[in-house]
């Protein structure tokens, strides 16, 4: 299917609204809020504060992540009697670490026009602004809130060789530095706090440094890890060695196997068979 994204009539559009400063809301968007016939957001109370601030009324029905999959038909008959809308969630680019997904994957599914506007995203100013290495990089986004659960999450991405970066809530980010510290090892990092907002702050150096500048926390934190400069080669490990490698690392037995089996694109059954029948 190809898309005319010029074709306006009973589109669906994405619009990043700011993270913070609300000079940083595009003109685009503003006329593309102000052009849609619904805007559908994450609350309702805190999209009408941006809205009144810039003077747009227009009908809001709520889209999270507890309803999205419920109100897809009620979007599609709106789209079905040729009205336009709009998707903003409280803060940033819809999707990224926010709702939208499935309503967005059952309209394009539908047929419509699905037209995602350029904006405010936190990842990319703290990515830019970090001084670490931009790409190739991997965007992760929230771990999991439970530590064993966060652990496993981040033994997995260990090895990796590019930039990660995550987002974090202040409840958790001590937390999750430490985790970072005992499975990364101290590697290079920037924690980005508040960006855009009035007490934005950037803190850079070892994650065990940053660990020890902390101290009355508030906000929302983007954390940007330098990857693993250690690679192993992996050629050059037999079966058992390159299982063994991962169960030091602490994962089990049996996720070191489904590991060595993806990085060998091998299947996890004859990984398995090979790695007990040599132990």
């Amino acid at each position: 299917m190809i898309q005319n994204s010029f074709d306006n009539s009973n589109s669906f559009y994405i619009v990043p609204t700011p993270i913070g400063n609300l000079d940083d809301i595009t003109i685009r968007a503003l006329n593309v809020l102000k052009n849609s016939d619904i805007i559908l957001c994450e609350d309702t109370r805190t999209s009408s504060i941006l809205l009144k601030h810039f003077n747009i009324k227009k009908k809001l029905i709520s889209c999270h992540e507890y309803n999205e999959k419920i109100i897809v038909d009620k979007i599609l008959y709106f789209l079905n009697n040729g009205l336009s809308l709009a998707l903003i969630t409280d803060q940033g680019t819809p999707i990224i670490s926010d709702p939208g997904f499935f309503v967005v994957k059952d309209v394009v599914k539908a047929g419509y026009n699905v037209i995602s506007l350029p904006g405010a995203t936190a990842f990319v100013p703290a990515l830019t602004s970090s001084g670490i290495a931009p790409s190739p990089f991997l965007f992760y986004g929230f771990l999991n809130s439970k530590k064993s659960k966060r652990l496993s999450e981040l033994r997995e991405l260990k090895n990796l060789p590019y930039t990660i970066i995550f987002y974090e809530s202040v409840h958790r980010i001590l937390d999750t530095l430490s985790d970072l510290l005992n499975v990364f090892g101290d590697r290079d990092i920037s924690l980005s706090r508040e960006i855009s907002k009035l007490h934005e702050q950037i803190f850079r150096g070892k994650i065990s440094e940053i660990l020890n500048q902390l101290s009355d926390l508030k906000g929302e934190f983007v954390i940007v890890v330098s990857g693993n400069e250690n690679v192993f080669n992996f050629g050059s490990l037999d079966v058992v060695e390159h299982v063994n490698l991962y169960i030091s690392d602490g994962l089990s037995v049996n996720d070191s196997i489904k590991r060595v089996a993806r990085e060998r694109n091998v299947a996890k059954s004859i990984i398995y068979s090979e790695y007990h029948n040599r132990k």
